[in-house]
């Protein structure tokens, strides 16, 4: 690959960073727009009150319970929010300022919310003043890391506690989230080698752990929950496809090599620390996007599924991470590998649990951009058992429980799935292992 190209206008010149962020900023904006028109104004702010108070574990719908007027507008704010500080902290544009905010807006729409995200964010502040570096470093575990907000607001619900005292333990407990994130993620990054996208989820998984073990030991428990909106298929199938829809009308508007680029990004494997902003330009990465989300969204309905607050914001996530490692190339193969487990094993591909897996087994599209389609397959296959059963570990409480399976599974398979290569590359030139 190339350097980045330049992005621009075929008639008007590079795009300015300032222009980029605001691209960006349109997409939180329309669904802010649309929960306006669909929910009115006194229902809104009855809504957000709701999502703000409910515990929000796995799995808890906010256009269940807060309406979907509340929902999009909680999730476009935090979303803007992240666009905001990224801005303002006068970073450049890159993919994965592009993940952390379609992340942030996905996840908010079942399980973050405008209040319990910022202590965690504390702890990252605390944790690059400790070590004397700038926050620019940090900045996206921050984001990732508020996959554990839940915990939050959980610890806010402990009844035999006052209220000042509940504050203060979560916002304590968040900021030590935030602080230990960092060093956690790199270490766990070494585990599976980039071939998990989602890192910080399985760094989190580990935090989240410890936490829900340490509050069991306190006679704190939290039960299972399962609140899932149905119904509105027809609706967010409109909203969603006219939105991917028009990125990838844009892309061409935006560059006159856009599928050229693109195709480059076909023939990347996608492992962690990619970056197609950076190595493509703008516009390929907003078609990649796009496409992904065309995609991802028929398939899901093809089988049967809901959209709602979490199926849109795995779709999200897959439309997220198109800027940082996944392609239709790499992430269809563990995707067939779920479907498939959904008929082979004893559970249905539309249950709720299987289609976020579903969707967020994408985190594994490394494994199949590097080693093929059938590695891929075998690991959307084994990465759907795992998705359906580790969350009880944690109780709900990582939001990014696939990042956690997805995290145990290339630890598990690339080591064996290297080994394999290397014998056979050693078996040609006749040396033996």
């Amino acid at each position: 690959m190339t350097g980045q190209p330049s992005v621009k206008f075929r008639n008007y010149g590079p795009l300015s960073r300032r222009t980029k962020f605001m691209i960006l900023a349109l997409v939180p904006i329309y669904f802010i727009v649309a929960g306006l028109c669909l929910q009115p104004f006194g229902g809104i702010l009855k809504g957000m009150i709701t999502i703000i108070q409910e515990p929000d574990f796995l799995i808890t719908d906010y256009i269940a319970i807060g309406g979907i007027g509340a929902a999009f507008i909680n999730a476009g704010l935090l979303a803007l929010f992240s666009i905001a500080i990224v801005y303002y902290l006068g970073m450049e544009m890159s993919g994965h300022t592009i993940t952390s905010c379609f992340l942030m807006f996905g996840f908010s729409l079942f399980g973050k919310n405008i209040l319990n995200i910022w202590s965690i964010m504390m702890g990252i502040f605390l944790y690059s003043y400790y070590h004397k570096t700038s926050i620019t470093r940090y900045i996206y575990v921050g984001f990732y890391g508020t996959c554990l907000s839940p915990v939050i607001t959980q610890i806010m619900h402990i009844v035999n506690l006052t209220f000042g005292v509940r504050l203060l333990l979560s916002i304590l407990v968040g900021m030590c989230i935030g602080f230990v994130l960092p060093p956690l993620s790199t270490h766990t990054h070494y585990a599976h080698k980039g071939y998990s996208l989602y890192n910080v989820g399985f760094s989190s998984g580990i935090i989240a752990i410890i936490i829900v073990s340490l509050m069991k030991s306190f006679g704190i428990e939290s039960e299972a929950r399962l609140i899932w909106s149905t119904g509105n298929n027809v609706l967010f199938t409109k909203l969603l496809i006219s939105l991917f829809f028009g990125m990838v009308v844009f892309s061409f508007l935006l560059s006159n090599h856009v599928w050229k680029r693109y195709i480059e990004i076909l023939k990347s494997f996608g492992i962690s620390g990619t970056d197609y902003v950076k190595s493509e330009g703008f516009s390929p990465t907003l078609l990649n996007m796009g496409i992904n989300g065309i995609v991802s969204t028929i398939i899901l309905l093809l089988v049967g599924g809901d959209l709602n607050g979490p199926t849109i914001g795995g779709i999200f996530t897959i439309v997220g991470f198109s800027a940082t490692g996944k392609h239709i190339r790499n992430i269809l193969p563990i995707m067939i590998g779920v479907i498939l487990g959904g008929y082979l094993k004893n559970w249905s591909i539309t249950e709720p649990s299987a289609l976020l897996a579903l969707l967020l087994s994408t985190t594994l599209a490394p494994v199949a951009g590097e080693f093929g389609v059938f590695a891929g397959i075998l690991a959307g296959f084994l990465h759907s058992s795992a998705a359906l059963n580790v969350g009880i570990v944690y109780g709900g409480m990582n939001l990014y429980n696939n990042g956690f399976a997805g995290g145990l599974i290339a630890t598990f398979m690339v080591p064996v799935l290297q080994s394999i290569r290397d014998r056979r590359a050693h078996a040609k030139t006749h040396v033996s292992l």
